[in-house]
């Protein structure tokens, strides 16, 4: 289920529910049964592994068979019985009721593994708390219950997801609630781009680890650390890697153990608190253990996504803090940077933290410049990046990525300006691949890139009394537009502009004296006509043999490309060892390499290329590994939502290939049987043109014309048939061309034959339907694996190797609005007037009227003859 599938139905179910439930409640509902479910389903997936049938599991998945409630309390740290199991709980034939679920969570909680009580207990309680909330009588919170139920059984709860389930939901119903539950309850979810952003560059920083901790004292969702880990993951092993957490709202602490239990984190590596951050630092103890000794949590990474400006209440104690002493005290009021020092003092020397702040912190006085001065002169921050406005959901404040660290071994700070990369989603701008790519890049490799990226060192900063606002140091905005006189009222290119494209003057010498000719020694004029500008481009010899040396470049990706994707598909063992992110990782950094040495194409769009279709590769490798190579023979019913009795009810449209799209196996395999149904198709287009240029040829018809729809759009078969019936007893065969009856005759014949055009059309269509099912199902491996190039590799290979053409159109339409620019010289327009009043003036001479009129008309003419 894709997140367009998953938004309309949770969307379809809250609807339901807005007269039972706070909006904003809304989502622990949701979140806790999909939880439960998850847990359930993890039961089942024990039993059967351990063969347990399903006819065997009402038998033995018992509290009284102890012997097996305890292998399951040790293996997955809870036990849940069968009477108790979600999918028991949504068999026809069970008499469902809320108390089932209220009898559930209790002994779940019961039956937890003291080990991991940490982890589960009290997990449920939100939802557990609220049950009553659901309806006044017990019949009604069983209806509703069981709504929510047949809601949450079809939304995906493994680790095939190539996003956040639970994540996402949190989002998207935060984000639509947000007028009924105040400014989000001060709920900020970090959007899953900026969290990967942030991943990439803790991973790249801890990727020679053979065992790290990370840490998010403010967790929320758990998104971000979720992304680290499975950025960190693949350098190393996703069981050395230690989860802890720190959430000061009970439910959504419950939701960021949910998260990470949900995503395959073993509960040995999940340590989480339910408490305030600032207020109750984290000396790691067993809580349990009177004789636990103070020991403070270091870890490789911590990142955070703190409440913005948040109020804050420091004591006098406080700056003694061992957090604050080093630096100073946030303000009352905005506690933004006790949350950055917070999350600075628990990074290991050789660690690194990011955390999310609104820009105000770059710049504002008071306290704040203080810790600023000292952070600057103890050498910790090592980046700053501005990202986009809107970002966020619920929030427009403009925000930055901070990166610090305790120890580093140069002394300047990078400045990225990333607010101009991104797509608008909604009501949202959203990073790209692309953009997520470019910043990382510049972060890890210290790299300077003009209007986005600059190395800064300290002597600057100080000069600039510590003040960090990115645009005294990255200069991103455009340039002004130039108007250069002399070319505004005579004419020609100034030669200056056309040096701002000196990337292509240099790489291509001999193409500007085939595009311009010289005016005069500062002049230029262009020499093809606009519409033939990109032509000319691309039929320069340089221009040429780069664009050849460009594909020789490029094509060989292809070949490369299915060497890691397709060939493995062959060989049982290759697909299951095949890794989709770890191969993306390798044959993006050679994508890179393969680009660099053509400074024209940018790599960072060949990047988004290679990552919008490795999305949808890696979905269908992950079903090909967990269901085999038999997948890609299998045919899907298509479910579609429709309205019925007001009601949306999933219904058939068809069938889709669960891997293999009917319209790419059609195109490929069945083109013959394809071409006679365009043909078919073609066919009745050309009947409905000149069905539709009958219409619009009728004169207009005096009276009632019932024979043609109200609005004018169409004519009406049965109404028509009836008025043609009646035209031929009249005139019989003798009509006048293009007279209203030969035309209304022409249309009924058209109407006759479109309806055995429709008949034949979708009888074809159904052909072509069943013989691509027989077809799928019966694919040999090698027709798979060509269909799958076709499918994966062929998209890729086409649009990178389409970059430079657009470049080529790119640059020409900027050459064109240049000619177009200076086309119009001002003394062109003023002559264009002179011209336009003289023929004004002397067309008045042919008028007449009264006296009064033409004493006005004379006054008239000496303005426009300027006399």
């Amino acid at each position: 289920m894709n997140k367009q599938q998953l938004a309309s139905k949770i969307w379809a179910s809250a609807n339901k529910m807005r007269s039972k439930i706070e909006a904003n409640e809304y989502k622990d509902y949701i979140l806790g049964f999909i939880f439960y479910k998850f847990l359930s389903d993890k039961v089942v997936e024990l039993a059967i592994k351990e063969d347990m049938t399903e006819e065997l599991q009402p038998q033995y998945l018992t509290e009284e068979n102890s012997e097996w409630a305890e292998h399951c309390r040790q293996t997955l740290g809870y036990f849940i019985a069968y009477n108790d199991l979600f999918s028991t709980w949504i068999k026809p034939d069970r008499n469902f009721s809320v108390g089932d679920v209220r009898d559930a969570l209790t002994r779940f909680a019961r039956l937890i593994n003291p080990a991991h009580e940490k982890v589960y207990k009290g997990i449920f309680d939100t939802l557990q708390n609220g049950l009553s909330k659901l309806g006044e009588s017990a019949g009604a919170q069983t209806k509703a219950v069981q709504n929510l139920l047949n809601l949450i059984k079809d939304i995906p709860t493994d680790d095939r997801q190539d996003y956040d389930v639970l994540g996402f939901i949190y989002e998207y119903l935060i984000s639509n609630f947000a007028a009924n539950a105040g400014k989000k309850a001060g709920e900020f979810y970090t959007p899953h781009e900026v969290a990967l952003m942030m991943s990439e560059i803790v991973a790249h920083h801890l990727s020679d680890k053979s065992e790290i901790k990370i840490y998010d004292p403010t967790s929320g969702s758990g998104s971000l650390l979720l992304n680290i880990g499975r950025s960190v993951a693949k350098y190393l092993d996703k069981d050395k890697i230690t989860y802890y957490a720190q959430e000061l709202k009970e439910a959504t602490y419950n939701l960021t153990r949910m998260n990470l239990v949900m995503r395959g984190i073993h509960p040995d590596n999940i340590v989480v608190r339910n408490g305030d951050t600032l207020e109750e630092d984290w000396p790691w103890f067993d809580d349990s253990d009177p004789t636990s000794t103070y020991d403070p949590l270091y870890c490789d990474a911590v990142v955070s996504n703190p409440p913005y400006s948040q109020e804050w209440y420091p004591k006098e104690e406080t700056a003694s803090d061992p957090r604050y002493k080093k630096y100073g005290v946030a303000p009352k009021g905005t506690a933004d940077y006790a949350f950055l020092l917070h999350d600075l003092y628990h990074v290991k020397p050789g660690g690194i933290m990011t955390i999310v702040l609104p820009h105000g912190v770059l710049f504002r006085g008071g306290n704040e410049e203080e810790i600023r001065r000292n952070l600057i002169e103890n050498n910790n921050i090592d980046a700053i990046i501005g990202l986009p406005a809107n970002i966020f959901f619920g929030t427009g404040i403009p925000t930055i990525v901070m990166v610090l660290r305790q120890k580093r071994d140069r002394d300047d700070v990078l400045f990225v300006d990333a607010s101009k990369g991104f797509i608008k989603v909604g009501k949202n701008n959203q990073l790209r691949a692309r953009d997520i790519r470019k910043i990382v890049d510049a972060v890890t490799e210290r790299r300077e890139m003009p209007k986005f990226s600059r190395c800064v060192d300290r002597e600057e900063i100080r000069k600039n009394d510590y003040n960090l606002n990115i645009p005294r140091y990255v200069n991103s905005a455009e340039a002004d537009e130039q108007w250069d006189i002399y070319a505004t009222m005579f004419g020609g290119i100034p030669d200056n502009e056309l040096d701002s494209f000196t990337n292509w003057w240099d790489i291509f010498p001999s193409l500007r004296n085939e595009l311009f000719s010289p005016v005069n020694e500062a002049y230029s004029k262009l020499i093809p006509s606009p519409d033939q500008i990109f032509d000319t481009i691309r039929r320069n010899p340089e221009v040429s043999e780069y664009q050849l040396r460009y594909l020789e470049a490029v094509n060989p990706l292809r070949d490369a490309l299915i060497d890691i994707v397709v060939n493995p598909l062959s060989s049982p063992e290759r697909l299951r060892r095949l890794n989709p992110a770890i191969e993306f990782n390798s044959f993006s950094a050679h994508l890179f390499e393969v680009i660099k040495p053509f400074a024209l194409i940018d790599s960072y769009a060949a990047y988004q290329i290679l990552e919008d279709n490795w999305r949808k590769i890696t979905y269908d490798l992950e079903t090909l590994q967990s269901e085999g190579i038999e997948a890609a023979n299998a045919v899907d019913e298509n479910i579609i939502i429709k309205k019925k009795d007001g009601k949306d009810v999933e219904v058939q449209d068809g069938w889709v290939g669960r891997i293999l799209p009917f319209e790419l196996v059609q195109r490929e395999l069945l083109s013959a049987e394809l071409g006679k149904l365009a043909k078919l198709q073609d066919e009745r287009d050309a009947t409905i043109d000149r069905i539709a240029e009958l219409l619009e040829s009728l004169p207009e018809a005096e009276g009632a014309t019932p024979w043609i729809k109200d609005d004018g759009s169409a004519f009406v078969p049965k109404e028509l048939k009836a008025k043609v019936k009646k035209i031929k007893q009249e005139f019989g065969t003798k009509l006048l061309e293009d007279s209203a009856e030969a035309i209304l005759v022409e249309a009924d014949k058209l109407l006759d034959l479109d309806k055995k055009q429709k008949k034949a059309v979708s009888e074809a269509t159904d052909i072509l339907q069943e013989e691509t099912i027989a077809l799928i199902k019966k694919l040999p491996m090698k027709d798979i694996l060509h269909l799958l190039v076709a499918k994966w590799i062929e998209p890729v290979r086409k649009g990178i190797a389409n970059l430079f053409d657009k470049e080529v159109k790119d640059f020409a339409e900027k050459l064109d609005a240049l000619d177009t620019k200076y086309c119009d010289t001002l003394v062109n327009i003023d002559e264009r007037i002179s011209d336009s009043e003289k023929s004004l003036a002397s067309l008045i001479d042919n008028l007449t009227g009264s006296d009064f009129d033409m004493a006005g008309l004379r006054e008239f003419q000496k303005l426009l003859r300027h006399e």
